[in-house]
């Protein structure tokens, strides 16, 4: 029978496996430490108790529907049936949709299903199938509102304004003013707007006038007059949109390449096996560092304080920061490239020159043209935020339709453009790099 001993080694070892087996433990609990921390501090529970989801609600919706306002001023009788609530999308004087109708100084606005409002010289009602009839007047000290009691929670009152939310629709009153949204599905006016001849007209008559139709316009064929009706669009101004997706792009485009145009040879410069002056490479290491360091959103901030907004101080913005970018990166690939390659071009007689065109750059080209490409793909997003900034691209139109607080449904539309362009940009940057680097 044989008994093993333990011996020193055996002890070290085991002792080894124990702290191993601690530090596997202590990492999991580190980060749930962690996460329970970042819980408090951020104050996620909150945060959750805060959070508005019926507003959240209405936001997703206006994503992919929009709504007419039936508008009456209180002080002139006025009445305005507009698309949006935008002077570009108002109906004629007089004019309204069919669900809207009007005799004397009573309008009759219904939602379907049997929600109906009425505006009269007294004041407006609200008729809600299930619950009842919400009756608003202006009165001395205020509005004054009988409806059924207890209210619930949909309707919101204050001496000044009564709000009505229901799920077919949006009533709110106020002194100076009476106003319903109707909510339907789609974007509306996207492709003709009301004032164009081809406004209204279904795939199938819109194709009838473009092919064989009499003309609407004697001085111009149909197709043309409808790209032009669609392109000069004065509620989505697919125009603009379109001048803003170039903007972004040539924002990137300009600063991308010239960020890797002026750190190529700084990069040389800055690497080992090739600029033997240690000073010098540890001073652009320093400068790599420093343009990197910086976000390019405050170099646009910087930038734009000195050159005033614009797309060409977004693209500056950009170039600043790759230069510190492509400095590490192109440096580090050329420190790594084969050195047997250049010993070969060295053994035939080649001065430095020759010995970096032929033994340097076809190892580092496809490298720093890759960087160059995915680096490309990233502006491309980045100029979004840049031109908002600098008032630039798409990313302006974008911020400009938010701080509205009622054109989501353009929000959404730009965000999708946004999605594309950057689909685009990773489409055509992998075709690039296969023809340029792997020739295929």
């Amino acid at each position: 029978m044989t008994i093993a001993l333990a011996t020193p080694a055996t002890g070290d070892l085991l002792d080894r496996f124990r702290r191993r087996r601690l530090a596997a433990l202590a990492v999991p609990a580190a980060i749930l430490a962690y996460l329970a921390y970042a819980f408090v501090a951020f104050d996620v529970a909150g945060l959750a108790g805060r959070a508005r989801l019926d507003n959240a609600a209405i936001f997703l919706s206006d994503f992919v529907s929009h709504k007419v306002h039936v508008t009456r001023d209180n002080r002139t009788g006025t009445l305005t049936t507009a698309i949006e609530g935008e002077a570009r999308g108002t109906y004629p004087a007089g004019s309204h949709p069919d669900w809207v109708t009007t005799d004397g100084t009573v309008t009759t606005v219904d939602l379907g299903d049997g929600h109906v409002v009425t505006y009269d010289d007294t004041g407006a009602r609200y008729v809600v199938p299930g619950y009842g009839t919400i009756d608003i007047r202006p009165g001395e000290g205020g509005l004054q509102l009988t409806a059924p009691l207890p209210l619930p929670d949909w309707i919101s009152t204050s001496a000044n304004r009564i709000g009505v939310t229901t799920g077919h629709g949006r009533f709110t009153y106020t002194r100076s003013k009476v106003e319903t949204f109707r909510y339907f599905p789609g974007w509306e006016m996207f492709f003709f707007t009301l004032d164009s001849p081809f406004y209204g007209k279904g795939a199938g008559e819109l194709a009838a006038l473009a092919l064989w139709g009499d003309r609407v316009d004697p001085a111009q064929a149909n197709l043309p007059h409808m790209l032009r009706d669609f392109w000069t669009n004065r509620m989505w101004r697919h125009g603009d949109v379109a001048w803003a997706i170039f903007e972004t792009v040539l924002m990137a485009f300009l600063g991308t390449m010239g960020g890797g145009l002026i750190a190529l040879p700084m990069a040389f410069l800055a690497a080992r096996n090739i600029n033997p002056l240690g000073p010098l490479r540890f001073a652009l290491r320093r400068v790599f560092d420093f343009v990197r360091g910086v976000d390019a959103l405050i170099w646009t901030i910087v930038l734009a304080r000195a050159f005033g907004p614009g797309p060409m101080t977004g693209a500056l913005a950009i170039l600043i920061t790759d230069i510190g970018s492509f400095g590490k990166t192109f440096s580090e690939a050329v420190e790594n490239l084969d050195e047997k390659q250049v010993e070969g071009v060295r053994s035939t007689g080649a001065n430095g020159v020759q010995r970096l065109r032929f033994g340097v750059l076809p190892q580092v080209v496809p490298v720093l043209l890759s960087q160059l490409l995915y680096a490309l793909e990233s502006n491309t997003r980045g100029a979004t935020v840049v031109g908002a900034i600098v008032g630039g691209g798409i990313g302006l139109m974008l911020t400009q339709a938010i701080q509205t607080q009622k054109d989501w449904e353009e929000v959404a539309y730009y965000m999708v453009l946004i999605v594309l362009m950057v689909m685009a940009m990773d489409s055509l940057s992998g075709w690039l790099r296969r023809k340029l680097i792997k020739g295929g």
